[in-house]
């Protein structure tokens, strides 16, 4: 316990960040008290803003700006008729792959994978939205790049068979990609090289 009873709701609020403990809290606090006082309020402010209208696309479930809108990527005219859609676990992954330039085509966020554990099913994964996609959209190629884990391979082999119910073609990405590893841990030669030697599924 401080001196304040702010400081000590600061140090615990600031605990919510992963890898961010008692000390580690403790530290930002009076680093942000003593040297960064307009810099922490505009981070504040910047925080307030991103959690109050950062939304999920309805297209695509990536972030974007405000509730119903399409975010940047679904914009595009060339990735709507790319005739692709890779799916992905993490929003995190989207910005692996773009920094990659490995693909040019759409994305389908799932924000997770199928776990009986955790208890998150399919309509927590979004996966209605993805069926009207493959069944409204003129889609070639279901390209899965999710995590390769149990949970992972399960949530594939489910959305695989989504895709080919509907005479869709599944590739997934192997090449490189280390088992229980995600995408955002891979340097991009090695994705980009993940995405060109993609097999079917």
């Amino acid at each position: 316990m401080s001196s304040s009873n702010l400081l000590d709701n600061l140090i615990e609020a600031l605990q919510v960040m992963p890898g961010v403990g008692p000390v580690g809290a403790t530290r930002i606090a009076y680093y942000l008290l003593d040297k960064k006082r307009p810099e922490g309020l505009k981070m504040a402010e910047v925080i307030k803003e991103s959690l109050s209208h950062i939304s999920l696309c309805p297209q695509c479930r990536n972030y974007t700006d405000s509730e119903g809108e399409l975010c940047s990527i679904c914009k595009s005219d060339k990735r709507r008729v790319s005739g692709s859609i890779c799916v992905v676990e993490t929003p995190t992954d989207v910005e692996a792959i773009e920094s990659s330039s490995s693909y040019s085509g759409s994305y389908f966020v799932l924000h997770g994978h199928m776990s009986a554990i955790e208890h998150i099913t399919v309509e927590d994964l979004g996966l209605d939205v993805l069926a009207k996609r493959l069944d409204s959209e003129n889609v070639e190629e279901l390209i899965i790049a999710v995590g390769q884990t149990p949970e992972g391979d399960v949530t594939a082999s489910y959305i695989a068979a989504m895709a080919k119910k509907r005479g869709i073609k599944v590739s997934k990405i192997a090449t490189g990609v280390p088992l229980g590893g995600d995408l955002g841990s891979v340097d991009g030669n090695t994705l980009a090289m993940s995405f060109n030697y993609r097999r079917s599924m």
